[in-house]
């Protein structure tokens, strides 16, 4: 494997990055090649070494976001990297956000906050307002930080993407920056992946790709070794690391809905969470996932629930056509039987919202105008409106009988009113109730993202839930500890030498 010196790509003519940061973007091959993880696992070794980093997505495609210090949103994956940074998610982390209300269409958000819903052809036509604030974000960070360490969306070889790229080689290019190319080799045709991406780039493209990375590797290293000694002499390029396949990480994920969970003998509690089309924070479940006491179940479209304790309707950027979805697969007789054999349901946000008795869109904000009856199992009425709603919040549990503290964050269109919201799931700090409970109290809603992460709170839902003296379990403390896993394999396994000099400029010069 090579240890050669790095490229040293000097700043930009354009002036949009000053001398004193390094700007280091991680492209990827295909989705899910592991880009978010490994700028995770780069922001926490580079604040080991005591250099003030940011993490920085220009362009992020997902359903999964988080609340900021600044009162936007952005995506999790970034506010995950935020942490491994040691910093609060801030909106210029993620300057631009799309979030899929449709197969061909988004919701827009720029510095958090939403600007309408475009369809593929009208963002494409938006892009170069777009990168705009993609930008003025990074002239921002390079100012305020020693290096920005900035995550790719796809793949830079989507030719059809290529006009007005912002997300991968087109941000690359516009601010000169060194570029890292991450494959996985669990998907197969690992070398076809990196040598095929390398072909289908510009001159100068290539040219600022300073090495590989290959990811999720399984076995022998020294079996692996020819290929990698064959594709630095076909391409130039050194590897700058093979990463193992980590098992029994808990990092939130970027958007697709993670069904594996952790394989016990002890569970207790089973928790069904019906897969609708446009589920989304599915990030809610991950300590439920991690929970060795509990079977978390991840239904997708057109297969039956199954037995199970409790099931959670989960957010939704869609809700009336989840809603309606939800109806087409029959869970919803499903649910009904639940309940009438004692089980428990909770919804989360527009989980929340279809439990009422109608859900209204006057403004078409999620879609065509129009009004859904709900489920009918709270008493409430939801109507959607055009300020979106977006806050951290903590407080505690005020369910009959339970008191824990809870904490968690806001992201919502929809007003609600009813009568079961004097029956609050939560009594926040800032003063306002939020949530409801049925009278019975086997039915709870909440517009809160996150309430299963205080491990007090997961405890005590737990209990309602009909799980009594479950282990405690904190998310936070197992982020952290998955963060500082990922450090310690950046350390073990990649060209710590070659990084320094592609993360600091002094560094490079010295080098």
């Amino acid at each position: 494997m090579s240890t050669g010196r790095a490229p040293n790509f000097g700043a930009s003519a354009s002036g949009h990055r000053p001398a004193s940061a390094r700007v280091l973007m991680v492209q990827g091959c295909t989705s899910d090649a592991g880009k978010s993880t490994l700028v995770a696992a780069l922001c926490r070794w580079a604040r080991r070494r005591g250099l003030r980093i940011a993490p920085f997505k220009p362009q992020n495609m997902a359903l999964n976001s988080a609340v900021t210090v600044d009162g936007g949103e952005i995506g999790r994956a970034q506010a995950v990297q935020a942490q491994a940074a040691g910093l609060a998610p801030h909106t210029d982390f993620n300057p631009v956000l799309l979030k899929p209300n449709t197969d061909t269409g988004a919701q827009v958000i720029i510095h958090g906050h939403p600007i309408g819903n475009m369809d593929a052809r009208g963002y494409h036509d938006y892009k170069r307002i777009a990168f705009d604030a993609v930008l003025a974000s990074h002239e921002r960070l390079v100012a305020s930080y020693d290096t920005v360490i900035v995550e790719g969306a796809g793949s830079p070889a989507e030719i059809n993407l290529r006009d007005r790229d912002i997300a991968n080689m087109g941000y690359a290019e516009a601010v000169d920056c060194p570029v890292i190319l991450v494959a996985d080799i669990d998907r197969g045709g690992v070398f076809a992946h990196l040598v095929g991406t390398l072909a289908l780039l510009s001159a100068s493209e290539r040219a600022r790709v300073a090495g590989f990375v290959i990811n999720r590797f399984r076995g022998d290293i020294a079996l692996l070794q020819p290929g990698l000694d064959w594709l630095e002499r076909e391409t130039g390029k050194p590897v700058l690391g093979v990463l193992p396949y980590l098992h029994g990480l808990h990092l939130e994920a970027e958007d697709a809905v993670a069904h594996e969970g952790v394989a016990t003998a002890g569970h207790r509690l089973r928790v069904v969470v019906p897969v609708l089309p446009r589920i989304s924070n599915h990030t809610d479940f991950d300590a439920l996932r991690a929970h060795p006491q509990v079977d978390a179940v991840f239904v997708p479209p057109g297969e039956p629930l199954p037995p199970c304790e409790l099931v959670i309707l989960p957010g939704s950027k869609s809700t009336r056509s989840d809603l309606a979805c939800l109806r087409a697969h029959g869970w919803d007789d499903a649910i009904a039987r639940h309940l009438r054999y004692g089980g428990r349901v909770l919804g989360i946000c527009g989980g929340l919202q279809m439990l009422g008795r109608a859900v209204h869109d006057p403004l078409g904000i999620e879609g065509a105008a129009g009004s859904s009856d709900g489920l009918g199992w709270l008493d409430l009425e939801t109507t959607l409106a055009p300020t979106k709603q977006l806050r951290n919040v903590t407080g505690r549990l005020a369910m009959s009988g339970i008191d824990a503290p809870v904490r968690g964050y806001e992201i919502h269109c929809g007003v609600s009113e009813g009568a079961a919201l004097g029956r609050p799931f939560a009594q926040l700090d800032d003063g306002r109730p939020d949530g409801a409970c049925s009278a019975d109290g086997r039915v709870l809603g909440t517009y809160l993202h996150g309430p299963f992460d205080d491990p007090d709170a997961l405890q005590a839902l737990l209990h309602w839930a009909g799980f009594e003296n479950a282990t405690r379990l904190d998310m936070r403390a197992l982020r952290e500890d998955s963060l500082e896993r990922l450090a310690d394999t950046v350390d073990a396994h990649l060209d710590t030498g070659a990084l320094l000099r592609l993360f600091t400029p002094e560094a490079a010069c010295a080098a």
